[in-house]
């Protein structure tokens, strides 16, 4: 039988880790990750959790090991935030690229300077474009359950890619609430044999080059780098339909589901819409459930899967609204809004009837996202965008909160 527990979102990881079974783990501590690393090596010594663990100096190195790991058939997990993921850039580039199906969590925090050590999502987004599949989590409970889920992901024959799961830190890394923990049986029946290196097959018997130097300009290399790419970008789009059946799957077998691409609150009859991405979704459902109250016709989408992103599924859930407001936890400095409200604007071009879309951000540095002073806010203006009142600028949610205070 499932047993229940009461943690945070790092232990949450950390159960989900042990029951995916890795063969090697490899972590270096980062506030607000910390405490997951913690939870791993404590498994680790307890014998709950039969891995290695790689001991090393730093965030280059934990990815680097794991990459040799993942080449020799290892399933391997690692975690990092921030500064430790921009240290772990250069390996964290390469592994998508070798195709290797490494799970890791990013306990997402903002992005310095000004010093910070908070939640937000700018990490996380800042390395969007690199090719690492990202699903963010809105629970303790779904953190657990979307690690199991990723491993099938990344290793599905047809997909072979790393994915990130993302989680708030501070709100959902320090935030304690039950979990249910799964049966070892049941997560061994759904993950399967572990089949993680057969594109590679690195053996010292046979020893072989592993990302060897390409041709470039009109070199003879030139045409298999085209390949790798555009092979890269195929499994991509290939995920998206993996993501849904492993969800279905999962569901199946644990009894409960989520949204695969995007989860659809209220939609039915709405006209119009707020869009989320991770902790800020519980405060945003509350905001909806009022105005519903009100005679407000609003529903809520919650983006689960952030790359690849789900054109088809936001275009459908958006058919019949008449306007939206995005609300980002993070910045795309080119553009003075939110990365997810570009990613929507570009997708929701190839709907037959465009929509208008607000820019908001918030929660930036740990703030919070409150019902009353925040997502109610985003419910009027939107609304008022029904009509024609569409804000041209982004609408940043917490400027003014802490005027007034001592």
């Amino acid at each position: 039988m499932p047993k229940t527990i009461v943690c945070d979102g790092n232990e949450a990881a950390a159960w989900g880790v042990c029951l995916a079974k890795p063969d090697m783990v490899s972590v270096y501590p980062i506030t607000p990750q910390s405490s997951l690393a913690e939870h791993l090596t404590e498994f680790i010594a307890e014998g709950k959790l039969s891995a290695d663990l790689m001991d090393v100096e730093g965030e280059h190195s934990v990815l680097s090991v794991l990459q040799g790991a993942c080449l020799a058939g290892a399933r391997t997990f690692t975690a990092t935030c921030g500064q430790g993921l921009a240290f772990m850039f250069e390996p964290y580039f390469r592994t998508p690229n070798l195709r290797l199906p490494i799970v890791m969590a990013i306990v997402t925090r903002d992005g310095i300077t000004p010093q910070t050590v908070w939640g937000g999502q700018q990490d996380a987004m800042t390395v969007k474009e690199v090719g690492w599949i990202q699903m963010y989590a809105e629970t303790n409970q779904e953190i657990l359950d979307t690690i199991i889920m990723a491993y099938r992901i990344a290793e599905h024959p047809e997909v072979m890619l790393p994915v990130n799961v993302c989680f708030d830190g501070t709100y959902l890394s320090y935030g304690i609430e039950a979990v249910s923990v799964p049966d070892q049986e049941v997560i061994d029946e759904f993950l399967g044999e572990k089949n993680v290196n057969w594109h590679v097959a690195l053996d010292p018997e046979k020893p072989m080059a592993v990302d060897p130097l390409t041709g470039g300009g009109s070199g003879k290399g030139t045409s298999m780098f085209v390949r790798y790419r555009k092979g890269h970008c195929k499994a991509m789009q290939k995920a998206l339909e993996v993501i849904e059946e492993v969800h279905t799957e999962y569901g199946k077998k644990v009894g409960r589901s989520y949204g695969p691409l995007i989860e659809a609150y209220r939609m039915e009859n709405a006209d119009y819409a707020i869009m989320t991405i991770g902790s800020m979704t519980g405060a945003a459902r509350e905001a909806v459930d009022i105005a519903r109250g009100e005679g407000k016709k609003v529903g809520l989408l919650k983006v689960k899967t952030f790359r690849p992103f789900p054109v088809e599924a936001i275009n459908r859930s958006l058919a019949k609204a008449r306007a939206l407001g995005v609300v980002d936890r993070s910045v795309n400095f080119g553009w003075g809004t939110g990365p997810l409200y570009q990613e929507v604007l570009a997708a929701t071009h190839f709907l037959e009837r465009r929509i208008p879309a607000i820019s908001f951000i918030g929660g930036l540095s740990g703030s919070d996202l409150t019902v009353e002073n925040h997502f109610r806010r985003v419910v009027e203006i939107t609304e008022r965008a029904t009509q024609g009142e569409v804000p041209r600028q982004t609408i940043w949610l917490n400027e003014d909160d802490d005027k007034g205070v001592a």
